[in-house]
């Protein structure tokens, strides 16, 4: 099993994502394609607030809508690296290999893939 406060502790340090935006990003990893109402059940926050910081997750490079209103999280060894490039862009700071985000890719791929598949429930 995977400490997902870990993961949620390095999208927040390193690619400075707010503690909200890092849930709904575990959340929709870990368990598929989510409408905002069903963020919002499960977080138990308003929709609005789901919607929004999914459309900001669009812009952060995590998220992709695939319909109006549900959000779909793109394999995690992409979107970790994606997102950490546009941090680097908005902070000004050189882009450049970085461990903790190539881990934080590695580690979320197997709930990734199992949240994907019938085959890989256990």
């Amino acid at each position: 099993m995977i400490d997902l406060s870990k993961i949620q502790e390095d999208l927040t340090s390193v690619i400075k994502l707010t503690n909200l935006q890092a849930k709904i990003f575990l959340l929709i990893v870990t368990e598929g394609k989510m409408t905002a109402k069903k963020i919002s059940n499960t977080l138990r926050i308003s929709i609005d607030d789901a919607y929004s910081i999914g459309k900001q997750l669009i812009e952060l490079g995590s998220l992709i809508e695939i319909s109006e209103n549900e959000f779909e999280a793109m394999h995690p060894r992409f979107t970790a690296v994606n997102m950490y490039r546009k941090m680097c862009e908005r902070e000004k700071v050189e882009f450049k290999r970085n461990v903790t985000v190539d881990n934080i890719g590695v580690l979320l791929e197997r709930p990734y893939d199992d949240a994907r598949t019938k085959y890989n429930k256990n």
